[in-house]
């Protein structure tokens, strides 16, 4: 299958196209629409951040945090074609970053790390968000002004967010909803 190519909205990388698996794959790349505002919320905080993007698929979001200066990305993806998919893609930006070609939740019981900003967006409608949400917090992976970026099915009755977190911000455009969510503000 021919892989689908995705454009590189801002930062450094503007316009740089990656590879993403072929439209056949489960990968749902996060539309460009989406990214905007993401990154909108983040522009105050990813210059020089620490990120992890947690089912990375193509790594497009922790591409665009490094494409707007994020310092580090620690890239996690279980599927291995996908996986070197992703390196390809890194390589062809000139920029080395871990990838982990493992299964997230087991790369957060195992190997672990401590991150400024989560990128989460797991496959739909397989029960994988809150554990993750639970793993982060319980194995200590969040700074303590973590951001988390949550991406889901939009029909998702709740996340259930690590004590003293808040939804900072909510949108949803078409099936997804996504939030930012971080320490409550007192």
């Amino acid at each position: 299958m021919k892989p689908r190519r995705l454009r590189v909205i801002g930062g450094d990388w503007r316009g740089r196209k990656i590879d993403s698996p072929a439209a056949s794959s489960q990968v749902r790349p996060t539309p460009d629409a989406v990214r905007e505002t993401l990154f909108n919320w983040l522009q105050d905080r990813i210059t020089g951040a620490h990120c992890l993007d947690l089912f990375a698929g193509s790594g497009i979001l922790g591409i665009e945090a490094l494409s707007r200066g994020a310092q580090r990305v620690d890239f996690v993806e279980a599927d291995s074609a996908t996986s070197r998919l992703l390196k390809r893609n890194l390589a062809s930006l000139d920029t080395k970053q871990a990838v982990y070609s493992m299964d997230a939740r087991r790369f957060l019981r195992q190997v672990g790390g401590h991150w400024d900003i989560v990128f989460l967006d797991p496959p739909f409608r397989l029960g994988m968000l809150n554990e993750s949400i639970m793993l982060l917090a319980r194995h200590s992976c969040l700074a303590d002004d973590a951001l988390m970026y949550i991406e889901s099915e939009k029909e998702l009755p709740s996340v259930t967010l690590p004590d003293g977190w808040a939804m900072l911000r909510q949108k949803q455009a078409g099936q997804v909803a996504y939030c930012l969510a971080g320490p409550a503000m007192e």
